[in-house]
């Protein structure tokens, strides 16, 4: 049988996940310090929320490109932006997917953040097109390599990919950073995907920030967010872009969205009732995320998300042996495509209880004295 060169031929696990396979097997009762599942993360929700799914209306088909116009409102108020500039998709992964269709060509380029989080390599090699990263810096915060970035953009180019705030770093794009990222967009002609799915998490944000790019109309911007993240439901599967385009992208868009119309009209008729939910979901979650950074005695500055990115010295010593000895399970730098090791990833999710038992773990094996924050 043959396949399709879009999946890589290399399917082998990596050194951590089969440790932890094995510990699993063998019946041991992990620390998971990666939990990033809400579902999973002891977030409350009221009795019957899900009540809403049973919309009898969900029982007839009435299909809509951009997804039901109910649904879209609810999206439009809650965002404070048009409705008309509201897509629906099952998820912002699929949400890639038709953007890469609607940008590029097979062989053509997205430029990608690196350390980010690397399922886009993944997504653009599905759609036949190239990831080229552009470094982050880190200088007591996380910036743009603009020198870098200007020599990855090519004719082949078709979009800069942001993550804002970040995944894992946590930092949002700065004002004169998104200056420099317009102009670039203008010049080559370039549109802007700025995935914003932690943007209801702020930290601690530095001055001039930007939490979000749905203002911006000029190049083209796509902003993307969704129910994983807005109220902690990923079985939800309902994402939406906000798009500042021309009306001949509109148009090229809706093509595709109509070839998929993925979104599923249960979850549409019940999107009012579910975003009642950000409010409180967002306070649980950034309040648990308050709670396990004090606990974190030493991490690079975060602003935003629910993660945080410990230094250490040797990352695969510290994940292979918090995991062989201690029960403790954290991901290496490596898995976020780091530019170079000495990084351990923890998320901020993870229950306050286990979070202070892995920690201490952590700094017993790493021997740091903890002190400020870096």
């Amino acid at each position: 049988m043959k396949f399709s060169g879009r999946i890589s031929s290399n399917l082998q696990v990596n050194a951590v996940s089969r440790l932890t396979a094995e510990k699993r097997a063998t019946g041991a009762t992990l620390l998971d310090l990666t939990e990033s599942n809400p579902t999973h993360a002891g977030i409350h929700y009221p009795s019957g929320f899900l009540n809403a799914l049973a919309n009898p209306l969900g029982a007839v088909y009435e299909p809509e490109s951009f997804g039901l116009l109910s649904a879209r409102e609810a999206i439009a108020e809650d965002e404070g932006v048009d409705v008309e500039r509201v897509v629906l998709a099952s998820s912002t992964s699929e949400a890639y997917s038709w953007l890469f269709k609607l940008l590029c060509d097979p062989g053509c380029e997205v430029l990608v953040p690196r350390p980010s989080y690397p399922l886009f390599d993944y997504l653009a090699r599905l759609e036949c097109v190239e990831v080229r990263h552009y470094p982050l810096f880190y200088d007591q915060g996380w910036y743009i390599d603009f020198h870098a970035l200007k020599q990855s953009i090519n004719q082949r180019t078709r979009a800069i990919v942001l993550v804002n705030p970040n995944n894992p770093t946590g930092h949002y794009v700065k004002r004169h950073e998104l200056a420099e990222l317009v102009e670039l967009a203008v010049h080559h002609g370039l549109a802007i995907i700025s995935d914003e799915v932690f943007a209801g998490y702020p930290i601690s944000p530095a001055a001039g920030s930007i939490p979000t790019l749905k203002g911006v109309a000029d190049p083209c911007v796509f902003t993307l967010h969704g129910l994983s993240k807005a109220v902690g439901l990923p079985q939800m599967k309902l994402a939406w872009m906000l798009c500042n385009c021309p009306q001949e992208a509109m148009a090229r868009l809706e093509i595709i969205a109509d070839t998929y119309l993925s979104a599923g009209t249960p979850v549409q008729l019940a999107l009012p009732s579910l975003l009642a939910l950000r409010p409180s979901v967002e306070q649980q979650i950034r309040e648990r995320v308050r709670t396990n950074l004090a606990i974190l005695p030493r991490h690079l500055v975060v602003e935003a998300g629910w993660y945080a990115v410990v230094p250490v010295h040797d990352e695969d010593a510290v994940v292979e042996t918090l995991l062989r000895d201690h029960d403790v399970l954290v991901q290496p730098g490596y898995f976020y495509d780091f530019e170079r090791s000495g990084y351990v990833i923890v998320s901020l999710l993870t229950p306050p209880d286990i979070f202070r038992r892995g920690v201490a773990a952590l700094q017993t094996v790493t021997s740091l004295q903890f002190g400020a924050n870096s």
